[in-house]
């Protein structure tokens, strides 16, 4: 497969949604992202790497994050995560409290702020410092020791975190948070915070694709485990868009509001791309217009 011409491909078709979209604001540290900026890497399970644009340049992963914290949460704890998470589609934006109070403090998803939440609780109380092992795991998997939480950025999202701890504290009030609100807050916005290039995710991402094997050859988790996750990334990994990205990319993925969106091509490769304007519902434009291309353009589809 001729991957450095599909994502040759897949960039023509990012840089022709240029103007459309906002950069994220709402987290004032993001919104000095430049807006035409875009990458996009590819790492495949027997080990080529490619990229084009800024594959190499970091930004703030955000939600690709809670990927990696829900699979060291399973990998830790197992099944039992899923007493205190669901596995549906939310229907609703990634920060709403709505469905909380009807469905007694159990967040729809794990991929939602309010799962997130539940997921960075439960792997807090399995390894002690929740935000540190989503780092090292990175870290070791990217091969970039460098790899880290962006201060700057972590303490942008805590002071205008209002929503993300009304959140917090109602999941509490229900039961189903182990630790004080405030760490689980604290370990949420470092591993959201997180500064991380498309090189670095698609490397990570790639036990994904390698069905639960990590780039030292040891397993993280069943194969089974890693099929069931990524059906999870599917239905849920990019927002109240999950339908329209089935529909246009036909890959497992999970979006964040820096602007990447890492995808997952089971048995063959990782992929990542990442461009800072967003749509309505927080998917990079340019992200998606381009895994819609190589997607298109190769064949490659769960489909």
């Amino acid at each position: 497969m001729d991957y450095r011409g599909l994502l040759e491909a897949a960039e023509i078709a990012a840089r022709a949604t240029t103007g459309q979209g906002q950069v994220a604001d709402y987290i004032p540290a993001l919104a000095a992202a430049d807006p035409e900026a875009f990458g996009m890497a590819v790492a495949t399970v027997d080990g080529e790497l490619f990229g084009v644009g800024d594959w190499e340049s970091p930004f703030s992963i955000q939600s690709v994050s809670k990927l990696f914290s829900l699979l060291l949460a399973l990998s830790h704890g197992g099944d039992g995560l899923w007493r205190g998470v669901g596995r549906e589609p939310s229907g609703n934006p990634f920060n709403s409290l709505v469905q909380l109070e009807t469905e007694h403090g159990i967040p729809r998803n794990p991929f939602i702020n309010a799962g997130a939440l539940v997921v960075t609780d439960r792997l807090q109380s399995l390894t002690g410092d929740a935000a540190g092992a989503v780092r090292e795991f990175l870290r070791r998997e990217a091969g970039n020791p460098l790899l880290g939480t962006d201060p700057v950025v972590a303490a942008s999202e805590a002071e205008h975190g209002h929503r993300n701890a009304a959140l917090a504290h109602f999941i509490a009030s229900h039961g189903n948070l182990e630790n004080p609100v405030e760490d689980v807050l604290d370990h949420y916005y470092a591993h959201c915070a997180i500064a991380a290039s498309c090189r670095d995710l698609v490397l990570a991402g790639s036990v994904l694709a390698r069905y639960g094997v990590r780039a030292d050859g040891s397993r993280m988790m069943s194969r089974s485990e890693a099929k069931r996750v990524n059906a999870v990334l599917v239905t849920c990994g990019t927002y109240d868009a999950a339908g329209e990205f089935a529909f246009r990319v036909g890959l497992p993925g999970k979006s964040g509001v820096g602007g990447g969106i890492l995808a997952i091509l089971p048995g063959r490769a990782a992929v990542c791309a990442w461009g800072p304007r967003l749509d309505q519902a927080g998917n990079s434009v340019a992200a998606v217009a381009a895994l819609d291309a190589m997607t298109t353009l190769s064949g490659f589809s769960i489909f």
